[in-house]
């Protein structure tokens, strides 16, 4: 039996968190639960998963991750509803500044899962998936 209880938040660390903030909020319909100017940070909600957002130090230049040269976060999975869901927020994606799309709605396998990936306008990756069911 596991010693954990599940995820209680992630911490991601961001390029512009006002950027990536404003994404999850008006892009994927998110609440900003918290906000911490001081630190800087914030924290949004889907309801289910918390994500805390944290302000890189941007006076020492930054680094973008590359998923296959560094150990971390290879990209976040979020669950949407239905196949029409997927392709009505995959369009919103698509259509937000700053967003760079990897690839649109597709099948996953022979199907009937679907999924997208992109990357947020921060850098980073997230996977919107439909688990066909």
């Amino acid at each position: 039996m596991a010693e954990t209880q599940g995820l209680n938040h992630l911490g991601l660390a961001v390029r512009d968190l006002d950027e990536t903030t404003g994404f999850f909020v008006s892009v994927l319909g998110w609440e900003e639960s918290a906000r911490d100017p001081s630190y800087p940070r914030s924290t949004v909600t889907d309801g289910q998963l918390r994500l805390t957002l944290w302000q890189v130090d941007r006076s020492s230049g930054i680094t973008g991750f590359d998923r296959r040269a560094n150990v971390g976060l290879h990209h976040l999975a979020l669950e949407v509803a239905s196949a029409e869901a997927l392709d009505t927020l995959a369009e919103k994606v698509a259509n937000w500044p700053g967003v760079a799309v990897e690839f649109m709605p597709e099948a996953m396998g022979s199907g009937p899962r679907r999924h997208m990936m992109f990357a947020e306008p921060g850098g980073i990756r997230l996977e919107l998936i439909w688990p066909g069911t």
